[in-house]
C-alpha cells in the first residue's frame, strides 16, 4: 500500500530517546491509520504535545471533519504525552476517551494541543483541545492511559 512514514517527533526528543537505547519513531507509531490521517507532531514533551491533521482527506459525507478523525487525533497526541510521562519503562494504553464536537471544519489544518489533567504511577489523563486554522475550537477531548510496566529491557523497540 505505499511506503509508510512514522508519526514524526521533533529532532532532540528523539535523541533524548536514542540516548536510552530506544528508536522512538519504530516505537512509537499510529500505525498505518497516523499515517493515512497525515497527523504531524510538532512538539512532544509530558507537560504538552502539539500535533496536527488535515481536514481534507478526513471528512464525513457532508464534507465536514469525520468526529472520528478528531478522536484519531486526539488519542494520538494523548498517548504521546502518557507515554513520555511513563518514560522508558512504561507503556502507555488508552482506557477512555471522551470527545466532544463544538464545531465542524471544512477545510485546512486542525491542530492539537494535549496538556496533562494527571500525570500518576498507573495512569495519565490528558485534556486534548483540537481548534481550526482561526483558532475556533472544533473538539475537547480528554484520554486516560494506563501506564503499563514495559517488558524486561525497557519498552519494545
Amino acid at each position: 500500500m505505499g511506503e509508510q512514514n512514522s508519526v514524526k517527533f521533533p529532532q532532540e526528543v528523539i535523541d533524548e530517546y536514542a540516548t536510552l537505547g530506544v528508536d522512538l519513531p519504530s516505537l512509537f507509531s499510529a500505525g498505518h491509520l497516523g499515517t493515512r490521517m497525515g497527523v504531524q507532531i510538532l512538539e512532544a514533551s509530558a507537560e504538552r504535545v502539539v500535533g496536527t491533521m488535515p481536514v481534507e482527506g478526513n471528512t464525513q459525507p457532508y464534507g465536514l471533519l469525520h468526529g472520528g478523525a478528531s478522536a484519531v487525533l486526539a488519542e494520538t497526541l494523548g498517548s504521546v504525552g502518557a507515554m513520555l510521562h511513563g518514560g522508558i519503562t512504561k507503556l502507555a494504553v488508552g482506557v477512555d476517551l471522551n470527545c466532544t464536537h463544538h464545531r465542524g471544519a471544512r477545510s485546512g489544518l486542525v491542530t492539537g494541543v494535549a496538556t496533562p489533567v494527571h500525570r500518576g504511577r498507573s495512569t495519565a489523563t490528558y485534556e486534548i483541545v483540537i481548534t481550526d486554522e482561526h483558532d475556533k475550537r472544533v473538539c475537547s477531548a480528554r484520554l486516560t492511559c494506563m501506564l503499563r510496566d514495559a517488558p524486561e529491557g525497557g519498552a519494545p523497540h
